[in-house]
């Protein structure tokens, strides 16, 4: 289990993390979102005893990183996909990273099997593709068979593929009671990932529940109706303390009411149907409207020729 709890960091004055507490729990893959500046990768760094919490704490089963006798036998990281030296060999960076954490080379394969780079092994890490060198990070991360992982933009540089790869291979390893904790801006990959979601900007929790949770506080996931009558319609509907809004041809979009309950007042009403169905929110729309006003910068679409 990974938790944080009032976990502040500042730097010169300005405020980067903000009494953040949350749990990443065993068994379940734990989306971290949040925009650009938001401060998801510097609570990473502190949970890994990079950076020291100006105040709060960050433990991994329940112990700081520090007091951690075997850290990578309880926690694999995957930070930065480019830190390692190019010189070095595929095998060998691995290598490196064994010996020095007590881990038989007989692991060192066993990974690169897994991550499909037993063919590049032999490879300078220097050369590497972008999604090559995610791999070996990952591998890196994996070498100690850890409880705990925790990965920062792993699929960056992945092709569809390796996507699906890796996908596959975190919700398997969190159904074999692991805790991962995944951070990532690509909203259609964590919606197919994820379990639960912990959203932050600038610094602050905003969210801390499932993925349906959020998805479904989302006012974009509404009732989209098609009437013969929609102005009678979208009043008695509104008579319900139902959120009601009217689009092009008559659609109306309605929230706080579930599709047998807008058929059923359409029906008393005499009123005949066109369409109707369920429209779901995307994990993006949810996310977009969540964090909407806690980016550090606001961007504009340009106007059309």
């Amino acid at each position: 289990m990974i938790e944080a709890t009032a976990l502040t960091k500042s730097y010169g004055g300005r405020t980067v993390v903000d009494h953040l507490s949350f749990h990443a729990r065993p068994g379940v893959v734990t989306g971290f979102l949040g925009p650009n500046g938001a401060g998801k990768s510097t609570t990473m760094r502190m949970i890994m005893g990079l950076d020291r919490p100006t105040s709060g704490a960050a433990t991994v089963n329940g112990r700081r990183y520090e007091a951690l006798a075997a850290p990578m036998r309880e926690i694999g990281a995957l930070l930065d996909a480019k830190a390692l030296y190019a010189p070095r060999r595929a095998a060998d960076h691995l290598w490196c990273l064994a010996r020095a954490n007590g881990i038989g080379r007989r692991r060192v394969t066993e990974v690169l099997d897994l991550v499909g780079l037993h063919e590049a092994a032999r490879r300078r890490a220097g050369g590497f593709s972008l999604g090559m060198g995610q791999r070996l990070g990952l591998a890196g991360a994996l070498l100690g068979d850890p409880p705990v992982l925790m990965l920062d933009e792993p699929v960056n540089g992945l092709d569809p593929e390796g996507i699906i790869w890796i996908r596959t291979l975190l919700r398997s390893l969190a159904a074999e009671g692991r805790t991962v904790l995944l951070s990532s801006h690509l909203m259609s990959e964590m919606e197919h990932t994820a379990d639960h979601l912990v959203v932050i900007g600038q610094g602050r929790l905003i969210a801390d529940m499932s993925m349906q949770e959020l998805i479904d506080s989302s006012s974009r996931t509404c009732v989209r109706v098609r009437a013969v009558e929609p102005e009678r319609l979208a009043a008695l509907l509104a008579r319900t303390g139902a959120g009601v809004e009217q689009g092009p041809d008559g659609l109306l979009s309605v929230t706080g009411l579930d599709t047998g309950q807008v058929s059923d007042i359409a029906a008393h009403g005499g009123i005949a149907l066109r369409e109707l169905a369920a429209h779901r929110s995307s994990l993006e729309e949810a996310y977009l409207e969540l964090t909407q006003h806690t980016a550090d910068h606001a961007t504009t679409t340009p106007a059309a020729a």
